[in-house]
This record gives structure tokens, C-alpha cells and sequence, in this order.
């Protein structure tokens, strides 16, 4: 405890946001050399705040290698929360600007694929209606690429389906529905008229899948695996709606997808959910944040419209999985 307390004493009266950004610096450009110039400073000028840090904090920050500088596991640690510390300080003058301009706060979303067609542009209404002034900025990506920025700071949360893998220490998720995953295809696709199909009569046709880094397309290669190690005569990795839409609507390939991304196309006929049973990938929706606390009001009151809008059209939502699955068979 004597170390601790002399190590939070020393950062809070000595650290400076200078050196966080430099230690970001660093681990970008793998050189102390890169960063001082990004930074307008000079190279022994940078070594001796990084060898501040390192007295401060008790810790090898660094390590020289032939690949250049890179940090340590402390090194990483630091550099983890200093991140974090930057991404606030953003924050808050974004929102300070927000508040000038006239704006009452500020949300930045984090979307996936699954969030995209109904639950999030339906509690984009709430709150716009409530907070007509608040400015809401939607970033779309996987996990693997939202997760960090939600770490860092830069986004305020991630609306989507849940991964279930271990979280990240300092995440907490809160779930809103459950949701299966439909095989679609194009109305023109002969397999759309075809009823009880099976594994094998989806054989010979190209898929639309998800990215590898992300949960449901373990699922799918795990399947696929189990099926005699099926390899798809072609395969387009893509989360693009409109691209996938477009790719559906025109051929013959067969897309997997959480049911409510394509349901009102499924619904108004101009795409076809199979009548095959995906075995896989049924999974919880809901939100992924750094905890309550960590919430700005705009962002509690973005999580709260989340919540209404689930609760509200849990019928709806209920209604139109169930549509869908008598419009397959």
C-alpha cells in the first residue's frame, strides 16, 4: 500500500497529458525519434519524460528491440489508461464546444450489424425527440474493432449483439432481446420456393458471411467443419447492409444474418428467408459500456430510450420474428 500511495501521490502532481500522448506516440511510430517529431520536441527531450514516467511510476516503461521500441506489459497498462485519459479530455471539450454552439451533450455510438435496422434509429427517435439538441455520432464496425475504442474512450457505447466471449476488464453489457439467425437469399433463388431444405441442398451455392473476427462466423466455420469440412465454392466476408442487400437481391448466394437486419426487406417480399433451421448462432442483443458512472446524461439518457424502445416493441419485434419464420416455411 506504501508504494501505491506514493505512486498515486506522484501522479497526481506531476503526470502531465504531454507525456501520455507521447508514450501514444511511441507505441505508434515503434521510435522515440517518430514521436518527439509528431510532438515538436526534441529526441533526449522525450527520453527524459519517458524516464520520468518510469521513476514516477516505479516500472520499465520500454523495451529496444531489433523491430524498434516497443512497450512492456506495464508499458501497455499505462498506456491503456492513458488513452482513456485523453479520450475524456476529448470529451469534455467536445462537449464544452457542443454546449456553445448550442447543442446539449453528446453521444457516440458504437454499432453492429445486428443493431442497425430497427432498435437503434428507433431510440435515435426518443431522444432526438426529448433532447432535440443533443448530437449523436454512430460509428458501425465489429467487435473487434469497437471494443477498443470503447476502452479508449471514444465512443460512449456499443448497441449490438452481445459477444460471447470473456469481456474486457472494466466493460459491463446489459441485454435487451434475444434474437436467431435466418439464411436469406434473393426471391429469384429457386431454393426461396423450396420448403424443408437441408444442409446438403445449400451445398453448391456461394454465402455472404461475417468477418472471421467475429462471434457468428466461429459459429459458421464450426458448423461447416462438422459438415464433412464443407468449403463454399465462394465466399464475400462483408457487414455492409446495402452490399449485401444489393448482392442478394441480384444472384443467387445465401447471406446468414441476425433475423431483424433484412425482416422488413423479408416482410415486403423483395428478399426470402430459406426454410432451413440455422443451427447456430441464436444469441442476446443489448448494449456494451464502461459502466454507468462512465455515462455522460445524454449518453444515460441514449441508454434509458434503449431501453423503452425494446420494451415498447417487444411485441412487434416478437411479432415480425414470427412472420418471418411462417414466411419460410
Amino acid at each position: 500500500m506504501a508504494r501505491q500511495s506514493r505512486i498515486i501521490d506522484r501522479a497526481m502532481t506531476r503526470l502531465k497529458l504531454k507525456q501520455l500522448r507521447l508514450l501514444d506516440a511511441v507505441t505508434r511510430y515503434g521510435s522515440i525519434q517518430g514521436a518527439a517529431r509528431e510532438l515538436h520536441i526534441s529526441q533526449p527531450a522525450a527520453t527524459k519524460m519517458i524516464r520520468d514516467l518510469e521513476l514516477d511510476f516505479e516500472v520499465k516503461l520500454f523495451e529496444r528491440t531489433n523491430r524498434g521500441v516497443i512497450p512492456t506489459e506495464c508499458g501497455d497498462t499505462l498506456i491503456r489508461h492513458g488513452k482513456l485519459i485523453l479520450a475524456q479530455v476529448s470529451n469534455v471539450a467536445q462537449e464544452l464546444d457542443d454546449l456553445t454552439e448550442g447543442s446539449i451533450g453528446r453521444v457516440v455510438v458504437g454499432t453492429l450489424l445486428a443493431a442497425t435496422p430497427d432498435l437503434l434509429p428507433s431510440a435515435i427517435e426518443v431522444l432526438m425527440r426529448e433532447r432535440p439538441k443533443v448530437a449523436i455520432k454512430i460509428i458501425e464496425g465489429t467487435n473487434s474493432v469497437l471494443t477498443p475504442a470503447l476502452m479508449s474512450g471514444e465512443l460512449d457505447m456499443i448497441v449490438g449483439r452481445l459477444p460471447t466471449y470473456r469481456l474486457a476488464a472494466g466493460l459491463v453489457q446489459e441485454q435487451l432481446f434475444e434474437e436467431k439467425i435466418l439464411a436469406v437469399t434473393g426471391k429469384h433463388n429457386p431454393l426461396a420456393r423450396r420448403r424443408k431444405l437441408s444442409f446438403e441442398q445449400l451445398r453448391d451455392h456461394g454465402w455472404i458471411l461475417p468477418p472471421p473476427e467475429t462471434a457468428l462466423r466461429s459459429q459458421i466455420d464450426q458448423y461447416f467443419n462438422s459438415q464433412d469440412s464443407y468449403a463454399p465454392p465462394a465466399v464475400l466476408e462483408s457487414v455492409a447492409y446495402l452490399t449485401n442487400r444489393a448482392l442478394l437481391s441480384k444472384g443467387n448466394l445465401i447471406g446468414l444474418f441476425p433475423e431483424h437486419v433484412f425482416a422488413s426487406d423479408i416482410l415486403h417480399g423483395d428478399l426470402a428467408a430459406l426454410d432451413w433451421e440455422v443451427p447456430f448462432g441464436k444469441g442476446p442483443v443489448g448494449i456494451t459500456h464502461r459502466g454507468l458512472d462512465f455515462l455522460s446524461p445524454a449518453a444515460s439518457a441514449f441508454v434509458h430510450a434503449l431501453r423503452r424502445v425494446t420494451s415498447n416493441t417487444r411485441d412487434t419485434i416478437d411479432g415480425d420474428a414470427a412472420k418471418l419464420r411462417s414466411i419460410a416455411r
